[in-house]
């Protein structure tokens, strides 16, 4: 059984922690280097995680001169869109049982 809400919420209580990676390689793919990128994403999403999700990573770092100065709000907000998480669900299921009949 499938229960889709409960997935999203369990997705989304760690205030957006599961993008931290895609936010870490827009920075480098912007310039920055990866130990910098690295620790302006780990500041951040420490706070996160130390507030036990109170707090949203997108929020702190559109807030964070360091992440504004390099990515726009457009370009941040498409980082927290789970759509990229799920872009090759079908090849995984395909590979595990096979193609669709």
């Amino acid at each position: 059984v499938v229960y889709p809400e409960r997935m999203l919420k369990n997705l989304n209580r760690m205030g957006g922690l599961i993008h931290s990676q895609g936010v870490l390689l827009a920075l480098t793919q912007a310039g920055v280097s990866r130990e910098d990128a690295y620790a302006i994403v780990q500041r951040n999403a420490m706070r996160v995680w130390d507030s036990d999700g109170v707090l949203m990573l997108r929020d702190l770092l559109g807030a964070d001169p360091e992440v504004t100065g390099r990515l726009g709000p457009a370009e941040l907000e498409a980082l927290f869109r789970l759509e990229s998480h799920f872009a090759h669900v079908d090849t995984i299921f395909e590979r595990v049982f096979g193609p669709e009949s």
